[in-house]
């Protein structure tokens, strides 16, 4: 008698209370999905959920266990990725999402509305173009920092701290072999300016309800600027004179907006997408990279 597996979705999160938002899209997608969750986890837990997890349903029922690993704290979360890519094996491979706190999805996002754009600007590709990332030490100034790197653009990365915008610099350029990345301090109104001042694009991916670029620093620096991107949905937002909702529209005179609400559209899509590569593939770590292609592949099919 042939044995029937249902899809099972293990979420480790990092946090005290799992975020509902990805289980309830999980959910939505699969209907006769099983879901565990386990909440406040480390490495160490995580090891031990995992093993546990890997073989009671044997070689076949493994590739039915999807693991989504979530949460605030990135460091943590990437722990937990690079502990599972240890103690993963074959024929015990299981897919892996991550997607902390959504930030991944909404990072690809964010970047192919940019890009969307530039193109339909006439502006191009990213290749040789600039742009800074306002508060871009976070989950998802990091991710889009390194996605605007890897498609050839010169990145700058600001933060209120110079050794972490530094440290994230760093970071990318040793990962993509290249120099393209910079990171800048960005406590004043002035550093604000001369962050943007010969920049292309700028992306603000701030806390909610942080002003991070103020209209008159924009007007007054951003004299290369053609196009500006927010992924803060909660006012005041994190570029002043942006609305969440406005998709291309031009903000000022030859400044055009992206919206946090426009982005989280595609985000939503993104997201959905990529559940449905990790339950399609037996094994797997779907993170941001994925994320950034599936998104190019809704791009090419509208």
């Amino acid at each position: 008698m042939s044995q029937k597996y249902k899809p099972i979705f293990i979420f480790l999160d990092t946090d005290k209370h799992a975020s509902p938002f990805d289980i309830l899209t999980v959910i939505d997608l699969i209907p006769d999905v099983v879901v565990l969750k386990y909440e406040q986890v480390t490495p160490d837990d995580a090891e031990k959920i995992i093993y546990d997890a890997m073989f009671p349903r044997g070689p076949k029922g493994a590739k039915f266990t999807k693991v989504f690993v979530n949460g605030k704290d990135l460091n943590t979360v990437n722990a937990i990725v690079e502990r599972l890519r240890k103690i993963m094996f074959p024929p015990f491979e299981l897919a892996v999402i991550v997607d902390p706190r959504g930030s991944y999805t909404t990072a690809s996002a964010a970047v192919l509305k940019t890009l969307q754009l530039s193109m339909k600007l006439g502006l191009g590709s990213f290749e040789g173009k600039s742009v800074t990332v306002l508060a871009g030490t976070g989950p998802v100034g990091i991710a889009a920092a390194w996605l605007y790197a890897s498609e050839g653009a010169n990145v700058t990365v600001t933060s209120r701290e110079l050794s972490r915008a530094q440290g994230v610099a760093n970071s990318i350029n040793n990962e993509l072999k290249v120099n393209r990345v910079v990171g800048v301090e960005a406590r004043t109104p002035e550093q604000v300016g001369r962050a943007i001042e010969n920049a292309d694009i700028v992306l603000s991916t701030g806390a909610p309800s942080v002003t991070l670029l103020p209209l008159n620093v924009l007007k007054s620096y951003g004299k290369r600027v053609r196009i500006v991107a927010d992924v803060n949905a909660i006012p005041p937002y994190g570029i002043e004179g942006i609305d969440p909702n406005m998709d291309g529209k031009e903000m000022i005179p030859g400044v055009y907006g992206i919206g946090a609400l426009v982005i989280g559209i595609l985000k939503n899509n993104i997201e959905t997408e990529l559940i449905k590569k990790a339950l399609q593939e037996p094994k797997g770590i779907f993170d941001f990279r994925s994320a950034y292609e599936i998104g190019k592949n809704l791009f090419l099919k509208a």
